[in-house]
């Protein structure tokens, strides 16, 4: 028997898990292949969620940022327009209480 060699129970030889291809992929080449096809397959449901296609993926991303340009601006857009319909009340409001404050 050989140093990196292990046995079953029965005493037939087993292939190594030390093997160069064992230590270069991680593990078996089946697992790996296993664990590579589920991470994937996640993955592409993560990327087909925020709009990306496996067919023009260029598109893709610059439509990606493309939408987070135009929401990060219809955001401060929003923003504004609760600043102003707030602002309305809230500046006349302190204006009076400043001037009443101040006769005292």
């Amino acid at each position: 028997m050989q140093p990196n060699e292990t046995r079953d129970a029965s005493g037939r030889s087993l292939p190594a898990q030390n093997d160069g291809l064992s230590r270069f992929l991680g593990g078996s080449p089946l697992a790996v292949l296993g664990r590579l096809v589920l991470l994937s397959v996640l993955v592409g449901v993560v990327l087909a969620a925020i709009g990306f296609d496996p067919w023009n993926i260029v598109y893709s991303i610059r439509r990606l940022f493309q939408w987070i340009y135009d929401f990060g601006f219809d955001a401060i857009s929003g923003l504004w327009r609760y600043f102003l319909l707030g602002a309305v009340i809230v500046v006349p409001i302190w204006l009076i209480s400043r001037l009443f404050s101040s006769r005292r």
